[in-house]
């Protein structure tokens, strides 16, 4: 059982963050933020809080980007960077002084934002099949997906305004279901995942959020310039079945921190690209590795 609540903070006029937790927060823990990748929610990390050994050794907090999940603004107009301010406003809210940031995907570019921003909060980073680059020709070349291809006919289609009762379709939904937990996806997290898009994107309102939010994924900027700013220490967890970034170009990214305290990078056998659920077992024991070996000293004293 999860708590779930809207958090509300000041970014972009005001805001509602969708916000996830498994316990009451416990300043004597370790805390976890887990940001969710693209047009999914804070259930993403479903397996991470059914997890009895991880929750009870660590605070877990799963904070929903703009334009997914529960989470609102105003503005029609965001970024991953905006996402990354707002998550840092929720700590403040919380009086979490400290905090572990793990993301999948797009989560894992949020979670090196947080870092950048706010380099005193973020005790490490844990990228999931993730990309510090934007979506370049190089990237391409080594073998990660073609984001233009992709994005380029949604983001046309999801231009002209819709009813009530419109939703994605189910093409939208298997186009993205399929990459991100490989073509052999057992039928219950296709038909979940499928119902949480069509409900969640429903309307106008969702039409709208679901074009933002694939404009961004085709056009944000590439964060390999910036990666030097920081200096927690970073665990790159990577599947070996992932389609959309792939192990090759994930390890030439691992590479680029000079300054972080430690850059560690495993293969995970098997993962595909949401790699915290479809190998919640190896993702969740090497995250608590991780967090046990850097949650002490200056990280402990700063929670305490």
């Amino acid at each position: 059982m999860t708590k779930f609540q809207t958090i509300d903070v000041p970014h972009l006029g005001g805001s509602k963050i969708g916000c996830r937790t498994a316990t009451d927060y416990d300043p004597r823990l370790p805390t976890l933020v887990m940001i969710n990748s693209f047009t999914t929610s804070s259930e993403l990390y479903r397996r991470q809080f059914a997890d009895a050994n991880l929750t009870g050794k660590v605070n877990l907090l799963a904070l929903e980007p703009y334009g997914h999940g529960a989470t609102r603004t105003a503005s029609e107009q965001f970024t991953y960077w905006d996402s990354a301010i707002a998550n840092i406003q929720v700590l403040d809210r919380l009086g979490i002084k400290s905090a572990f940031v793990l993301g999948t995907s797009q989560g894992g570019w949020i979670a090196m934002r947080m870092a950048l921003l706010a380099p005193s909060k973020i005790d490490g980073v844990i990228p999931l099949g993730t990309s510090m680059d934007c979506e370049s020709a190089a990237s391409r070349d080594l073998g990660c997906w073609d984001a233009p291809a992709f994005c380029d006919p949604w983001i046309a289609d999801l231009a002209t305004e819709v009813d009530s009762a419109w939703a994605p379709s189910d093409q939208y939904c298997n186009d993205l279901i399929d990459p991100a937990f490989g073509v052999n996806i057992d039928q219950e997290t296709r038909a979940f995942w499928t119902s949480r898009l069509k409900e969640n994107y429903k309307g106008d309102d969702g039409r709208s959020r679901l074009r933002m939010c694939t404009i961004n994924l085709r056009d944000r900027d590439g964060l390999r310039g910036r990666l030097d700013g920081v200096v927690s220490p970073v665990l790159w967890l990577h599947g070996t079945e992932d389609v959309v970034y792939s192990v090759s170009h994930a390890q030439k990214e691992a590479k680029l921190f000079p300054r972080a305290k430690s850059v560690s990078f495993k293969a995970i056998e098997g993962g595909h690209h949401f790699l915290s659920a479809t190998n919640p077992e190896e993702v969740n024991q090497e995250a608590l590795t991780f967090i046990q070996k850097y949650w002490s000293g200056e990280a402990r004293q700063a929670a305490e």
